[in-house]
């Protein structure tokens, strides 16, 4: 099985994985945003205030974090369709298949990766 072949399911599940994640940090959000608006609350001098307000920041961040993640996903699995899985982005060398299993997305070999 090649490895383009091993690849895909990985990919898939992945992208399956920060779909369901992303649905439910928005979730999250929406609820914790309708318990603000439905209460009194000032953010400034309320208490708890501060930690609705930290909670909603977090969260807004790890769903931006889940959407950059589905598109490097998505991203993975057309260049596998394309035939260009696996090539670095910079340099076109191979990507060393220890790097593609532990981040099947990656469109960069080890050498061009901390440039970006």
């Amino acid at each position: 099985m090649s490895m383009e072949e091993r690849m895909r399911p990985l990919l898939q599940q992945e992208l399956a994985d920060s779909r369901k994640s992303r649905a439910a940090l928005a979730s999250d959000i929406d609820s914790t945003s309708d318990l603000r608006r439905d209460s009194n609350v000032d953010d400034e001098h309320d208490p708890e205030g501060s930690t609705i307000a930290f909670e909603l920041s977090q969260s807004g961040t790890l769903l931006r974090d889940t959407d950059a993640r589905i598109s490097e996903l998505e991203a993975a699995l057309t260049r596998l369709d394309e035939g260009r899985y696996g090539r670095c982005e910079t340099c076109g060398a191979e990507i060393a298949e220890g790097r593609l299993e532990a981040r099947p997305w990656t469109r960069f070999c080890i050498t061009h990766a901390g440039s970006r």
